[in-house]
């Protein structure tokens, strides 16, 4: 449908890389680029947040409930919609965004968990236009995630949205969370329960969940209580122990490289060879024949 020349974008346009069929829990990311057009969406059990990634400002109305707002929007500014808020945007020329859609239910779960806050009552305000830099951060690391070279794991996405989740309740929330204190990191018990249960299953994509109801406790303090045991996020370990796994077979074994990805958790050989990069400084193949 055209509209003054211009393309009419409903909630179904398609998006240029979509995090829909990756199997992403609570969060679904989508980057668009559009022609001068304009759109609305309305999202019943979802709040949206939309970055802009457009190399030149666009200048753009838009409408949020029953405020309006126009202006020029550069690579950086948010704008947050929450639940069942409708939302119209007009463009004036190529746009280019990021579209976060983290299911509200989600919110309310790591509200009541982690932040000690009634999920009952809980309301996250409507922004036109702001800059954050952990939003951003948080924004383009998912949009990083998103690329074809990249597989996602599970557990970096759920700590990505359970981080995202936090820092929207802490800063657009109506009412101000009162944290939980928790110190000291995991019991020792507990700590070994869970190096134990990601040492088994390497070759799997771990969810954080599944060692969050190890403990029976909130994947916001799994998280938290974790890196304050060991100093290191369970991503962080988790891709640690695969890349001590891959040196163990590339050095005891004559597998193809390709074998050594899929047993210890990388979906090709060209994952396995870049986070062995990153992390020693060298490719599997130097480093078996080193």
């Amino acid at each position: 449908m055209k509209t003054s020349g211009n393309h009419q974008i409903e909630c179904t346009s398609l998006p240029i890389l979509s995090s829909r069929d990756r199997g992403w829990e609570n969060i679904l990311v989508e980057q668009f680029q559009h022609p001068a057009g304009e759109g609305r969406t309305c999202y019943s059990d979802e709040h949206a947040i939309c970055l802009s990634l457009a190399p030149r400002p666009v200048r753009l109305v838009q409408t949020q409930g029953d405020r309006t707002r126009t202006g020029l929007y550069a690579k950086g500014d948010f704008c947050i919609t929450p639940a069942k808020m409708p939302f119209f945007a007009r463009w004036e020329s190529d746009d280019r965004f990021l579209r976060i859609r983290i299911a509200s239910r989600f919110i309310q779960g790591v509200a009541g968990e982690a932040l000690a806050m009634n999920p009952n009552r809980l309301e996250l305000m409507p922004e036109f236009q702001i800059r954050d830099r952990q939003l951003e951060a948080i924004g383009m690391m998912l949009l990083a995630e998103l690329q074809p070279k990249n597989s996602g794991s599970r557990l970096y996405i759920e700590s990505l949205a359970n981080v995202l989740a936090v820092h929207l309740l802490r800063q657009y929330a109506s009412a101000k969370p009162q944290p939980t204190i928790y110190a000291g990191g995991l019991p020792q018990h507990q700590l070994l329960q869970v190096l134990d249960y990601i040492h088994e299953h390497l070759h799997q994509d771990i969810k954080l969940a599944d060692l969050a109801d190890l403990l029976g406790i909130s994947q916001f303090y799994l998280s938290h209580l974790f890196k304050q045991s060991l100093g290191t996020s369970p991503y962080q370990y988790l891709l640690g122990q695969r890349i001590e796994r891959a040196k163990q077979l590339l050095k005891q074994t004559d597998r193809s490289i390709t074998e050594i990805a899929l047993m210890c958790g990388f979906h090709s050989h060209s994952r396995l060879s870049e986070q062995f990069r990153q992390l020693t400084g060298m490719t599997p193949r130097a480093f078996r024949t080193n």
